[in-house]
């Protein structure tokens, strides 16, 4: 026995524990009550840009707008009808409140942003016109407590419009000019993480969103362009036990947008006006319907779906 031998107390355990949740349980508590799984589940809370000054002057063909001039009062005023629907309904509306004064198409929120059940994913869009609007939607989401789960990076593209909620664990995305491979794995890596399967659609080279071409009506129902989607996609939704509803007028599809309708709940919709086959064929299927006039907005080639970036379902 080694003589003046000091007896030093063991050096104590962390005591600590993590708090073992996931994030989606989280968010509420830390963040704010937003995630989205669903295109038709109750609709409780949106992003929208209510257009500024950067619709007051801009050369029409740089930014893939009409070549009929905006009347601003008006569009402003269809936006506020648009946004008035939503409320009435129940819905939060928030605002991006700050934007670049040259980009117009920033009115078209739904591409700059797609929910997921833990938060955002932040767009990069395709078109040069538009790149840098996801700034300030950036800003607006941090200002509400909307988590950001990562902003597509490198030389990834990708619209918030590329991307449809079957169900919770099923979504549709699709590459085309405003979604690249980068821009495709970059969301589908956040997507399968959360359990979901990612089913790709190739867009047509004459059309750039999945809401020009599909949309779901209930969890159940989806209206269709049918000479535009593919095959496998429609397949998996008939799998799924949904209806297929096929739009009647390729005029309407292309034209007024019949396809871009949004749902303020299951089995009831809000539809641009002007679509008077498409209205028929969803009313003879059990569909409530209210159309808006979105003549003014529809001149940057967008229409309900596109300014409606939705933070809150269900």
């Amino acid at each position: 026995m080694l003589e003046n031998k000091f007896d030093i107390d063991a050096i104590p355990g962390e005591r600590w524990f993590p708090k073992e949740t996931t994030f989606t349980e989280d968010i509420k508590e830390y963040w704010g009550d937003y995630g989205v799984c669903s295109e038709v589940d109750t609709l409780k809370a949106v992003l929208m840009r209510r257009p500024g000054k950067e619709i007051e002057n801009f050369n029409a063909e740089e930014v893939r707008f009409s070549d009929e001039p905006v009347d601003v009062e008006l569009i402003r005023k269809q936006h506020d009808d648009v946004a008035k629907i939503y409320s009435d309904f129940g819905a939060k509306v928030f605002y991006v409140d700050e934007q670049r004064e040259d980009r117009p198409n920033a009115v078209f929120c739904r591409d700059l942003v797609f929910m997921t059940p833990e938060g955002a994913i932040l767009a990069r869009p395709g078109m040069a016109a538009r790149r840098g609007e996801e700034r300030y939607v950036a800003q607006a989401l941090a200002k509400i407590g909307v988590p950001i789960l990562t902003s597509i990076a490198g030389d990834g593209i990708f619209e918030g419009a590329c991307g449809m909620w079957v169900d919770r664990h099923t979504c549709v995305v699709s590459t085309g000019s405003r979604c690249n491979k980068s821009g495709y794995d970059q969301v589908k890596y956040q997507l399968e993480r959360m359990g979901v399967e990612v089913y790709h659609m190739q867009q047509p080279y004459s059309n750039i969103h999945i809401d020009g071409l599909m949309n779901p009506i209930s969890n159940d129902m989806v209206l269709i362009h049918a000479g535009q989607v593919p095959y496998d996609i429609i397949d998996m939704l008939k799998k799924k036990g949904y209806k297929i509803l096929e739009a009647p007028s390729r005029t309407e599809v292309r034209e007024t947008f019949g396809c871009n309708f949004v749902a303020l709940e299951p089995g009831h919709i809000v539809l641009p006006d002007g679509n008077p086959r498409t209205q028929e064929l969803l009313e003879q299927n059990g569909v409530k319907v209210e159309t808006v006039d979105i003549s003014e907005i529809r001149k940057g080639k967008g229409a309900l779906h596109c300014i409606t970036a939705y933070l809150k379902r269900g």
